[in-house]
């Protein structure tokens, strides 16, 4: 793995087509023995950093279409923090039911489940039938793995029967020094960002810009008031650059003074920190206190000027989603994805029927609507939020760090790249944009 490591480092691809694919490599697995092994424990107190481990596993063969990717960087989702705390159910499950698919998805089910939904590295060799990727090429992923079999997904690929999470329903993720992607999943690096920080963006800028700016999710125009929960994090820091590119007024909801410096940083100027204004949606357990919601919209209309949200960005779920339902416009929009505070959602149809507001189920993201939204990420117009970077063996602590909302931005993983900083290869573009990429990242 030393040379495969040396020969990028060095941008040499000749070198690196002469170099033969390593047997095994290093990756962050789940094992399905360990299924059990949080059970009867509320989700706070399971801890990723005993299921998650650092182990050396088979390096498996291409099937046609597919590339073997030495990776650079990736990072953590809340996607990597379900699998690792095993809800709402194991991912073993996913793999058995793909593994019965075909043959050469039977790979994917194996005792063990390498995890992760981003990379950026380099292409070390293709599988037949492909044409437009080369070994050598700089590329980051998305992590839509779509087969395409059905007549279901080819208007839109997120509608294909199997469609799957790579990574989280599939084998051989980005959390490892080489993976295993469709390569219909591979999209440009962006020149002017190192490896770090072109793994981040992969899976939550594609989901938020399906979420909020597709017309497969809220159609966002411009002047729409959005409200954004967790408009800081992973998510829907990428939501509020959509909304401030698009010439919309985002309205950050955050959870601390930190958080809220964030926002600014961004350029959001509406923001609600909902530690400082006390809110409690939930009286107790099973009541929800729709004065706190009355409360809440007030305080959006204050900041607005008296709009209400023509959109809101729903990610938090059971915790948040009455009060979202509540606090939308006549008319307007709540579009969801993820339910990191739970899935069970409850909400008073009264304030959705009579008041012909609609809700949106949005996920991820289809290749065009990937490929567009890195495509601005490369422009220079959106900028990763990666806020802290772990090394490889301390990706139990960086999904910790996840799991208990202690993050700010994303989380980026170092994997074969040995330090930080590296990879940028436009140094132009980087100093065109680099007091925004620092300001995003706090520095």
């Amino acid at each position: 793995m030393q040379d495969i490591r040396d020969a990028i480092l060095a941008d040499d691809p000749a070198a690196l087509a002469g170099l033969s694919v390593p047997e095994s490599y290093k990756g962050i697995t789940v094992h399905a023995d360990e299924a059990d092994m949080f059970e009867g424990m509320a989700s706070r107190e399971k801890d990723t950093r005993k299921s998650l481990h650092l182990d050396d596993v088979p390096t498996p063969e291409l099937a046609p279409g597919e590339a073997l990717v030495a990776v650079m960087a990736s990072a953590i989702n809340y996607n990597t923090v379900w699998t690792s705390i095993f809800e709402p159910v194991s991912t073993f499950s996913f793999l058995k039911r793909y593994g019965r698919t075909s043959p050469l998805a039977k790979r994917h089910d194996l005792p063990y489940h390498v995890v992760g939904s981003d990379l950026s590295g380099v292409v070390l060799s293709t599988g037949q039938g492909v044409h437009n990727w080369q070994p050598g090429d700089k590329v980051v992923a998305h992590c839509l793995s779509v087969e395409l079999e059905a007549p279901d997904g080819h208007d839109d690929t997120m509608m294909d029967p199997e469609q799957r999470i790579w990574g989280f329903e599939t084998n051989f993720g980005g959390l490892a020094e080489l993976a295993v992607v469709k390569t219909n999943q591979l999209m440009p690096k962006p020149a002017h960002l190192t490896w770090e920080e072109a793994a981040s963006p992969g899976l939550v800028n594609s989901t938020a810009y399906r979420q909020l700016v597709s017309r497969n999710g809220a159609n966002m125009t411009q002047g729409d008031v959005v409200l954004i929960w967790g408009a800081s994090g992973g998510l829907g820091s990428y939501a509020t650059q959509f909304a401030l590119n698009g010439g919309a007024t985002p309205v950050c909801v955050v959870s601390s003074p930190e958080k809220a410096e964030i926002c600014r940083k961004m350029g959001a100027e509406l923001i609600i920190d909902r530690s400082a204004e006390g809110y409690k949606f939930w009286s107790d357990p099973e009541t929800q206190d729709p004065r706190e919601w009355k409360r809440f919209g007030q305080k959006i209309r204050e900041l607005t000027g008296g709009d209400d949200p023509d959109i809101v960005f729903e990610h938090p779920g059971r915790e948040t989603f009455g009060a979202s339902v509540y606090v939308a416009k006549r008319g307007g929009t709540i579009v969801t994805c993820a339910s990191t505070s739970g899935f069970m959602h409850q909400y008073d149809n009264r304030y959705l029927w009579m008041n012909l507001k609609r809700i949106i189920g949005s996920h991820f993201a289809n290749y065009k609507e990937a490929y567009l939204a890195n495509r601005l990420v490369a422009q220079g117009a959106i900028h990763p939020t990666v806020s802290r970077v772990y090394p490889l063996h301390e990706t139990g602590e960086a999904a910790n760090d996840v799991h208990h909302n202690s993050h700010q931005g994303k989380v980026g993983v170092l994997t074969l790249a040995p330090e930080e900083g590296l990879g940028v290869t436009d140094t132009e573009k980087r100093e065109q944009h680099l007091e925004a990429i620092n300001r995003f990242r706090g520095v």
